[in-house]
């Protein structure tokens, strides 16, 4: 059965991508590139569902990210 997680990515100071699984609890990864990164999270996210695979919290639906600008 496949599962969907969401993945919030940002950009360190360093350039680096950082990835974290809101839904599973200290799920995190990095990589000097998107793909890097993308593939560094799934194998972390396989590990905390074999670690405890009832972490995997059922959260909201992702809705997004906004961006406000204060002048």
């Amino acid at each position: 059965m496949a599962r969907e997680f969401y993945v919030v990515v940002e950009r360190d100071e360093d350039g680096f991508y950082v990835g974290e699984v809101p839904q599973l609890r200290g799920c995190y990864a990095q990589g000097r590139t998107l793909d890097e990164l993308m593939s560094n999270i799934r194998e972390v996210i396989e590990l905390c569902l074999e670690d405890e695979p009832e972490t995997a919290a059922v959260l909201p639906e992702f809705v997004g990210v906004q961006k406000v600008v204060i002048p």
